[in-house]
């Protein structure tokens, strides 16, 4: 949950160092997304897409607005290059100053905005679940007091992983996420053991702060040899870091605001929306974190003169990696929902509303993949306040298509307006950057665009006809689900690499390469 983004050339690393740290957050990225679904399927078993569920997530939604305003990314996007350049001209005393100053002020500002959360609650959060029923309120108020301390955890921690990063240690922020999902796990299973089952939630509740506190109670020691930090909040350096914030804080907020948003909206529709989406959003998000985080991190490792060669070669490889995905989502939504999520209080009503929210959300995977990767670019380019205005642009188009489709279309509407941006802000983005740097051959994207997607409609109807067959013979059991949808995955795999191959699809040949600038 604190992985945070690149960190800039630390002294005396060289090529090999940033593929090896590229390979390390790829590796991690992955893994945590699996373990992040390995909890969701855990909370699905337990909370289904009950009321408490419902309330958990509006309430985690909030602090988790809060953290993106002023911790975590935002802080190590903006203390990593002030800090380096500190240490590379050896004013060291200067960085571990700035490093105490950043510690001591976020502690005060962040330590009153945490308790005037908890005490204010039950005024402002009610807001965001205007559906709800007043004891669905009263708990989504309790949950969210419990969660809020993790704004100013994730604050210190966001520093610890800055410094860490800058000195070239990228292995121990790496590994935080992974272990921010398995304290969660354990916590959601000694509360399913011991606790009644109206009081389950809370143990969600309390692992993610648990999972919190682990992060920087695990990242502390490895500060070990770079201190002392004096706290205090004396730095010439403060307001520097500060204004570098600003840009990435609106535009990681914006991105969560969005989310909240979006759950106002689900709450109106059901109680069950709000969980659903919020599942269905896990699945969408997955084929994402294991394969364009990567590519987008390489693009943020170009140099500035062929950074419009790198995004389009970056872009293509998305459209051949997120298309497929894309296509094999769409067309077995309901297996793969029912596979990863249907058992124990996640039933078969629960799958159909969450697959109807899956398949609109995966209609704008790869525009948001793709995203991602644009976004890397301006912040490469050092121009972070142009997506910024872009993304507040995108919150408000959503707003307007939440509002139009959450009635007509239901739980599907919320995901389709959330496609919709995904690709109108992907073409401006992609607007915007080749006005800013040029050589981007828009012909060759669609090009690369059509190919794809013509390979992964072979996918989809191989895909689908395999599973549809063994679904057929095998029933709907765990295990000949896992066959069948497995087969499904396989055969689609298959299929597309042949399509691929016969429509000459030069990502295919390619996709061996990009291993070589890891090593």
């Amino acid at each position: 949950m604190t992985t945070g983004p690149r960190a800039p050339r630390a002294k005396g690393s060289g090529k090999s160092g940033l593929g090896r740290s590229t390979a390390i957050f790829a590796v991690w990225t992955g893994l945590s997304r699996v373990v992040g679904l390995v909890r969701e399927v855990l909370a699905a078993a337990i909370f289904g897409t009950s009321g408490a569920m419902a309330a958990f997530n509006i309430a985690f939604n909030i602090p988790n607005v809060v953290r993106s305003l002023v911790a975590d990314s935002a802080l190590s996007a903006a203390l990593i290059p002030t800090y380096t350049q500190l240490v590379e001209d050896g004013r060291e005393r200067e960085a571990k100053r700035l490093v105490g100053a950043m510690i001591g002020l976020v502690s005060m500002v962040l330590g009153a905005v945490t308790l005037l959360a908890i005490i204010a609650a039950p005024w402002f959060m009610p807001l965001f679940a205007p559906g709800f029923s007043q004891e669905l309120v009263d708990q989504t108020v309790w949950l969210s007091q419990l969660m809020f301390p993790i704004v100013l955890l994730l604050a210190i921690t966001g520093i610890v992983a800055a410094v860490l990063q800058a000195n070239g240690e990228f292995s121990a922020t790496g590994f935080v996420p992974v272990l921010w999902n398995v304290v969660i796990c354990l916590c959601m299973g000694i509360g399913w053991f011991v606790l009644p089952e109206e009081s389950r939630i809370d143990a969600y509740a309390i692992g993610i702060v648990l999972g919190t506190a682990a992060q920087l109670l695990y990242l502390l020691p490895h500060l070990r040899g770079k201190g002392p930090f004096g706290i205090g909040i004396a730095s010439p350096h403060l307001r520097r870091v500060l204004v570098l914030m600003l840009p990435v804080t609106l535009g990681l907020g914006l991105i969560n605001i969005n989310a909240a948003i979006d759950n106002v909206f689900a709450s109106l529709i059901s109680e069950e929306a709000v969980s659903a989406v919020s599942y269905a959003f896990r699945l969408y998000i997955l084929p994402q974190g294991i394969f364009s985080v990567g590519i987008a991190r390489m693009v943020a490792r170009g140099d500035h003169e062929g950074v419009g060669e790198m995004v389009s070669a970056g872009i293509r490889q998305i459209f051949f990696m997120l298309l497929p995905a894309t296509a094999f989502l769409m067309v077995l939504a309901a297996p793969v929902t029912r596979l990863v999520y249907e058992r124990g209080a996640f039933d078969e009503a629960a799958t159909l509303l969450t697959r109807e929210a899956l398949f609109t959300f995966t209609l704008g995977l790869v525009f948001n993949g793709a995203s991602l990767l644009l976004i890397r670019a301006f912040f490469s380019l050092q121009e972070p306040w142009l997506p910024t205005k872009i993304a507040a642009v995108g919150l408000v188009l959503n707003i307007i298509l939440d509002l139009v489709l959450y009635k007509p279309l239901g739980v599907a509407g919320i995901p389709l307006a959330t496609s919709v941006v995904s690709l109108i802000t992907f073409l401006m983005l992609l607007d915007a950057l080749r006005r800013r740097v040029g050589r981007i051959d828009t012909a060759w994207l669609t090009d690369g665009f059509i190919r794809c997607a013509a390979a992964s409609g072979v996918l989809a109807v191989l895909s689908w006809a395999t599973w549809h067959i063994l679904d057929g013979v095998l029933g709907r059991s765990l295990p000949a689900q896992a066959v069948s949808v497995g087969m499904a995955l396989a055969m689609g795999v298959i299929a597309y690499v042949a399509a691929a191959q016969a429509f000459a699809v030069p990502e295919l040949s390619q996709l061996a390469r990009l291993r070589r600038p890891l090593r």
